[in-house]
């Protein structure tokens, strides 16, 4: 097995005083798609922001085997690593392409240009010249999915990017995965849609008040195992 992408050791996190992440271990493979379940308040989000250098932690995270410990949040996603928040946090007084723009402020290099978002979410380019915040959720969601990968980075951790959404606009987001992962890339999506988070990752985390508490391939692990993971019975 080659080395990971993206390794996660003895990981706690910190909101002030309150303890998020307990002592949090998992991996990434190069390429490879990762999902991460588990109730309200089980650490999801959270794991997302220490791993992005967004919130205090005490750990280890190494991406392609360099610690990130000391590094700020615009130095870690310069080195690969992009994130699809929850919630979105377009800038409102921007245009669609004002937001994808930004995404490519790093300079990194690789397949991911204005012309290569259009392709995968044509609706995009329809409307490029509306503010990023007056498209519904589910295109709102393509914009941040977009502005992420104009960074061209070689890992994306994508936040409950189905919350709130329609059935219909899920599925057209998640139809797209195929071609944002087909270069290569790595993903780590956190999803509360169980049944979802297995069909379309290799392997899975489940995290239970800050802890995970089951993983293994997606494939091989049962709904009661989700279940008893889940809600710590």
């Amino acid at each position: 097995m080659p080395d990971p992408l993206l390794s996660v050791s003895g990981l706690s996190a910190f909101y002030g005083d309150f303890q998020a992440l307990y002592g949090l271990s998992l991996h990434v493979q190069p390429g490879e798609v990762v999902a991460v379940i588990g109730a309200n308040g089980a650490g999801k989000t959270t794991l997302m922001r220490a791993i992005t250098g967004l919130i205090r932690q005490a750990g280890e995270v190494r991406f392609k085997g360099r610690p990130l410990a000391r590094l700020r949040a615009d130095e870690i996603a310069a080195t690969g690593i992009a994130l699809v928040p929850e919630g979105r946090l377009l800038f409102p007084s921007l245009s669609v392409e004002e937001n994808l723009i930004i995404g490519g402020q790093l300079g990194r290099k690789g397949p991911w240009d204005l012309a290569a978002v259009y392709a995968l979410f044509p609706v995009l380019k329809e409307r490029r010249a509306f503010p990023g915040t007056a498209l519904s959720g589910g295109q709102q969601q393509m914009v941040a999915i977009g502005r992420a990968l104009m960074s061209n980075p070689e890992l994306i951790l994508m936040d409950e990017i189905s919350l709130g959404l329609a059935p219909i606009v899920i599925r057209q987001i998640y139809e797209a995965l195929p071609g944002i992962t087909g270069e290569g890339m790595a993903a780590v999506i956190v999803e509360q849609d169980i049944a979802k988070a297995q069909s379309v990752s290799e392997r899975l985390y489940c995290l239970q008040e800050g802890r995970v508490s089951l993983e293994g391939r997606s494939a091989d692990i049962t709904r009661e195992a989700i279940a008893a993971a889940y809600f710590g019975v």
